[in-house]
């Protein structure tokens, strides 16, 4: 089992925490959400909880929680930045079955 990060996005990562001046990785979630079923929750990963599993890519920790691990095992993050104001993690999921419309939900 694993979550895995793109050197860019290992890099973004790094810089985020560099600049926010604490934390210990990403930590990467999903929620209840949408119309497809669930959706990402990404944030600053400051403490390990009993049930995380930590990844690491490029020197940068991957912080996910047991049942979110059930739906993104196996997913790469890629960091995108097409434009000034058009950039973001990309999430390639192989467990994702079907996109909402907006492609801010999934379903697995």
């Amino acid at each position: 089992m694993a979550v895995t990060l793109t050197e860019a996005a290992a890099q973004r990562v790094k810089s985020m925490i560099a600049k926010r001046g604490s934390g210990i990785g990403l930590r990467v979630a999903t929620k209840v959400s949408g119309c497809a079923g669930f959706s990402y929750v990404v944030d600053y990963a400051d403490e390990i909880h009993g049930d995380d599993s930590i990844f690491e890519s490029f020197g940068t920790q991957v912080v996910v929680d047991a049942k979110s691990l059930e739906n993104i095992d196996g997913m790469e993050i890629d960091y995108v930045k097409e434009s000034l104001l058009n950039e973001g993690f990309d999430f390639k999921n192989p467990k994702v079955k079907e996109s909402c419309g907006c492609g801010e939900s999934f379903t697995v």
